[in-house]
């Protein structure tokens, strides 16, 4: 089996040891995932387990659980475990170990998924042809340390805390670099917006997002049952005032207080059952009932305020383009996203004992949803906000 080239030792290969398999299927001894042929050993997972299991333990879940015995977890959980109310037993030995065993479980999950999706970036960026050098992934992070750890002497006590090394962050800013290069491969072209395209967005959405709907002032009454909304009908028809018929048969709480008066009502807002015939009625038409979910309502429309909007100047086009190439960048990532998980989970083995969502001999159970290049582990407050060092998760 060779070395694979592509992960350089600077970045942190002897972390990440990956190896093209030279035989048949399967994944071979020692290793816990192949991934087109590109496997992941199994010394590997235990460095990036010990980190994961280091960051947990910082972030107030105790030690690290190592099997298969959970010796220090089972200490920790029991030193920690507030003393039982009075009649009801202690926990047993074995519950504590099935504690720290499904704690375990969580934290592989996590490293394995980090590590799959890592492979996947770099095997994605290889077929698209992206190329990032030491230099361009070592300057990304130098600018990324900066503003998290302004004092070198605090990113030194960051690695020591956190048992990492800078090979391994590196490695992890590799990862954050891939992913960024191949969304911009994917995005290319997305800003190429025409005037014809701008035009037709702000038509269809002119009064919506650019500027007032029509609104419209009604009359209601609203009754529990159609026989008392058609009694209020025709007493109104008979002439007696709004004001009266309101006070007599409406359950709204909303307009009963204002003579029945509802300002300012727009098509889009609130149920279209009511709305629908009031956008349709003619001012000083009395209409209904109308059934909706909250009762009969009659209703009168007193007062109708067309919709205007802002016109299309220089600086609206502007914001409209900006708003259809972020639009056609989030349709472009997602059917990438399906598209690029399906087919890098058809070609992931895992081995016995690490498989995920991710792995294609995973058995029911969905794709992963956390994203590519993810954190294996939980970060405590301070690391949340050196997140320009680490990847997100």
């Amino acid at each position: 089996m060779l070395k694979n080239p592509r992960a350089p030792l600077a970045l942190g290969a002897v972390f990440f040891a990956l190896l093209v398999s030279g035989c048949g299927g399967g994944v071979p001894e020692g290793d816990v995932v192949s991934v087109d042929g590109v496997t992941t050993s199994e010394a590997t997972f235990d460095r990036w387990i010990k980190i994961a299991g280091n960051s947990a333990a910082q972030g107030g879940q105790g030690a690290v659980p190592i099997p298969p015995d959970y010796t220090k977890c089972i200490a920790n959980l029991k030193a920690s475990a507030p003393k039982p109310v009075k009649g009801q037993p202690k926990p047993t030995d074995k519950q504590y170990k099935a504690q720290c065993e499904a704690q375990y479980n969580q934290l592989k999950d996590q490293v394995m998924t980090f590590l799959i999706r890592a492979q996947w970036l770099e095997s994605e960026a290889d077929k698209l042809g992206i190329k990032i050098s030491d230099a361009d992934v070592q300057k990304s992070f130098d600018q990324a340390r900066k503003q998290a750890f302004p004092k070198t002497a605090d990113f030194e006590k960051f690695l020591k805390e956190s048992g990492q090394t800078q090979a391994d962050l590196l490695f992890r800013q590799r990862s954050q670099v891939l992913e960024q290069k191949i969304t911009e491969k994917i995005n290319e072209g997305s800003t190429k917006v025409s005037d014809d395209e701008i035009k037709e967005y702000y038509e269809k959405n002119k009064f919506k997002q650019f500027g007032q709907p029509e609104k419209r002032d009604v009359r209601v009454v609203l009754t529990r049952d159609k026989a008392q909304a058609e009694a209020a009908k025709k007493a109104l028809e008979s002439g007696q005032s709004w004001d009266k018929v309101v006070e007599k048969y409406s359950i709204d709480p909303t307009s009963r207080d204002a003579g029945g008066v509802l300002r300012d009502v727009q098509e889009s807002n609130g149920e279209k059952a009511f709305t629908g015939p009031v956008f349709d009625a003619k001012t000083g038409e009395l209409t209904g009932p109308v059934k909706t979910t909250d009762g009969y309502y009659i209703f009168e429309v007193d007062k109708v305020t067309k919709p205007s909007a802002q016109p299309l100047s220089p600086a609206l086009k502007a914001s409209i383009k900006q708003i259809i190439v972020s639009e056609n960048q989030r349709e472009a990532l997602t059917k990438f996203g399906k598209e690029y998980q399906d087919r890098w989970k058809s070609k992931t083995e895992c081995a016995k004992g690490f498989v995920v969502p991710d792995c294609n001999n995973a058995k029911d159970k969905p794709a992963s949803t956390v994203p590519p290049g993810a954190v294996p582990q939980q970060q405590t407050q301070t690391q949340q906000q050196q997140t320009q060092t680490q990847p997100a998760g």
